[in-house]
């Protein structure tokens, strides 16, 4: 990936995720989302990763942001009150993205210094092996004319085997928020004042 794109697309990553925070408007930070989403997914095709930046952009600044601005207008959100931090929030809010900042250091730092390989097609080759025969990963990447790296069919792969629990889990608090949404609408519904 070009450097300059990269620090493009980062930028605009790191201001949509400062911004989501910085407004108090939840329209505006849903939007601010939105730009989040925009160069997290520059930074996916920046990498040939093309279906999970397409992915991104369909998926999360499409649908997902479209339920979010549906559920902020159906919660009403605009009038926001003032809120008094307490002592320990404040507290916790210096400490949590602390501890995330050591635990990302101490990944950097326990990552390999070798560099990357190009990939060729002697690896894609032997990287065919093992998979079946039969199936569509091993065709692509055992193509003799031009083998290509089937990124689509490998996601769904790792998804289905070996994380099909955390998928059903999420499915389910999916649900369970939607659920909640719901419920929260009804109640907010029957507590609003009617105009006479």
């Amino acid at each position: 990936m070009h450097s300059l794109l990269f620090y493009l697309f980062s930028f605009l990553a790191v201001a949509g995720g400062i911004l989501l925070v910085a407004f108090r408007n939840p329209v505006s930070s849903a939007l601010s989302m939105v730009l989040s989403f925009v160069g997290l997914a520059g930074l996916f095709i920046g990498l040939n990763a093309y279906f999970v930046g397409i992915v991104q952009i369909l998926v999360y600044a499409g649908a997902i942001m479209v339920l979010f601005v549906f559920i902020i207008m159906l919660l009403d959100l605009n009038n926001e009150e003032k809120v008094k931090f307490r002592s320990s929030t404040v507290v916790l809010g210096i400490v949590i993205p602390l501890c995330l900042a050591l635990q990302i250091l101490g990944v950097i730092q326990s990552q390999d210094t070798k560099e990357f390989q190009p990939i060729t097609e002697e690896t894609l080759a032997a990287a065919a092996e093992s998979f079946p025969e039969d199936g569509a990963i091993h065709k692509s990447l055992a193509h003799e004319k031009t083998p290509k790296l089937p990124d689509t069919n490998l996601i769904g792969q790792q998804i289905f085997t070996h994380y099909n629990f955390p998928l059903q889990v999420i499915g389910a608090l999916l649900l369970v928020a939607t659920i909640g949404v719901v419920v929260l609408s009804k109640r907010t519904a029957k507590t609003r004042p009617t105009d006479s």
